[in-house]
């Protein structure tokens, strides 16, 4: 019949072709469903440089023996008395030089490093008090009013001595390229002040530390770039919450490189610290990096792990009640912490063969106890509503981390359940990720790329033109026309279970 098609192929040849092409079909669905699988390398690289050193007694140690040899770099601090035309004299020059900037480099400043002056400031404030802590550190009974040993809150703390070494250390020997530092204030897009906050408020007695303090403040206040910017441009390390809380108040303008933002009001005052001024830096991690080696001998058969002081104020206090909470559950350990080398070697022990590290508020939002967990490999679990993280502009946390709000993790049984729901493809993808991203939370000499030091200026030079604005606007008539922006950080309105791997 017109119109109607015969088909010359054999019957079981066209289901023979039927069934492969349904064969092909599923294996194709097979492939997508394993291949959109979360799949770790069996190798997991994390290394430290031998030539580098990570530990901050043996490059203390280094650094001050060769601070002897090194000559002073001649610089322009003024040391006199400051007069109103220093002021404008300087003010003529920065225009100057900018406008040179921009006229010779139309990519001027994406393309630019950032360039640091270091004061000079008097040995009172700098070397004075590295040696102090030099000569005094193997004191361990030198303990806090909490039992905390003194010259290990300094190692936690010390992201001054880190910065401040890389930045005067000889250019040849530096590998950092995307900061420099200029010996002219004319050339400088930002001032770095040396001074030791921390080792001063726990080495020195108490009048003793208030009376520097005030010196400093006199010193560094009375500089012409501080009286041009109002101190906009100005960096200012007081990474442990009490150090220089006598006088900071008279330096709220300048960028402080902060542990958290604590906002009870406890550590910081309404207006002194807000995310588009300062930074967040990284605890100096108490235990060793978990290399490669230490990835593929770990056996980790401890679901949750926690080492640390139990009692502690404001909004720590959920400790003692995840204590409660998880203490009768078999694959669990939360311990008292103890100072010395026994309690990091216990600690460092725990953490290592452990899933996952409860990370709860300290005295304080933050606790060094996270940057512990990462470089140990064990997956943080973070219960601290009020924390601001380091480098968040450019590391998601949410790869190497879980975060739980308070009110769930006390509920009865809610944190065990979440946690033993988590898939073991998830566990691998975030302890690979946490692998990857340890570099980061490791303070060196000389300082590494992509190591703390060198993200601090990364999100320096996201800081740096508001930094710049604000410092134009505040020299013109009309100031404060506008009220400063200011970071709220509000609880999402999403439902999520909190897990993001």
């Amino acid at each position: 019949m017109a119109g109607r098609h015969h088909s010359s192929a054999p019957k079981y040849l066209r289901s023979r072709l039927l069934l492969f092409t349904l064969s092909l079909l599923a294996l194709s669905l097979l492939f997508y469903i394993f291949s959109s699988s979360p799949t770790v390398p069996r190798t997991i690289h994390a290394t430290l440089n031998p030539n580098v050193d990570y530990s901050f007694v043996s490059s203390l140690e280094k650094f001050l023996i060769n601070s002897k040899s090194h000559p002073t770099l001649p610089d322009d601090t003024v040391t006199t008395t400051i007069t109103q035309q220093d002021v404008e004299k300087l003010d003529d020059l920065i225009s100057r030089k900018q406008t040179q900037r921009l006229d010779d480099n139309s990519f001027y400043p994406l393309s630019s490093p950032i360039r640091v002056y270091v004061y000079n400031m008097p040995s009172k404030f700098t070397y004075d008090l590295l040696w102090l802590f030099r000569n005094t550190y193997k004191e361990t009974n030198n303990l806090t009013s909490n039992g905390s040993p003194v010259h290990r809150l300094i190692e936690q703390h010390s992201v001054d001595y880190w910065l401040w070494a890389d930045l005067i250390a000889p250019e040849s020997q530096r590998l950092l390229k995307n900061v420099v530092r200029v010996h002219k204030q004319e050339e400088a897009d930002l001032f770095y002040i040396p001074f030791f906050t921390t080792i001063s408020f726990f080495l020195l007695e108490k009048q003793q530390c208030k009376a520097l303090y005030r010196e400093a403040l006199k010193w560094v206040t009375d500089q012409p770039a501080w009286k041009l910017s109002e101190g906009r441009d100005h960096i200012l390390p007081v990474h442990h919450p009490w150090s220089f809380k006598s006088v900071r108040k008279f330096m709220k303008n300048a960028i402080w490189l902060l542990p958290d933002m604590d906002s009870t009001g406890n550590w910081y005052k309404p207006g002194q610290v807000y995310l588009e001024k300062d930074l967040i830096l990284p605890y100096v991690p108490n235990v060793d990096l978990c290399d490669s080696k230490c990835f593929s001998d770990s056996k980790r058969n401890i679901l949750i792990f926690f080492r640390g002081r139990l009692k502690r104020n404001a909004g720590g206090k959920i400790r003692s009640k995840l204590v409660t909470e998880l203490s009768s559950a078999e694959d669990v350990v939360i311990e008292e912490g103890s100072a010395g080398e026994a309690g990091k070697a216990a600690a460092q022990s725990g953490m290592r063969k452990s899933v996952f590290c409860l990370s709860p508020a300290g005295d304080t939002p933050s606790s060094a106890r996270l940057f512990d967990a990462i470089v140990s490999g064990c997956i943080p679990v973070v219960i601290s509503d009020e924390l601001e993280l380091p480098f968040e502009g450019i590391l998601d946390y949410r790869k190497i981390a879980l975060f739980v709000y308070s009110s769930d993790a006390l509920q009865p049984g809610w944190l065990l359940t979440f946690l033993r729901s988590v898939s073991p493809a998830q566990i691998r993808v975030m302890q690979f990720n946490i692998a990857k991203h340890s570099r980061h939370f490791l303070y060196s000499h000389p300082a590494q790329p992509m190591g703390p030091e060198d993200l601090v200026w990364r999100m320096m030079a996201g800081k740096m033109m508001n930094m710049k604005l604000h410092v134009r606007r505040s020299q013109r008539v009309v100031k404060e026309s506008r009220s400063l922006c200011t970071c709220e950080c509000r609880r999402p309105n999403s439902t999520n279970p909190h897990l993001f791997s």
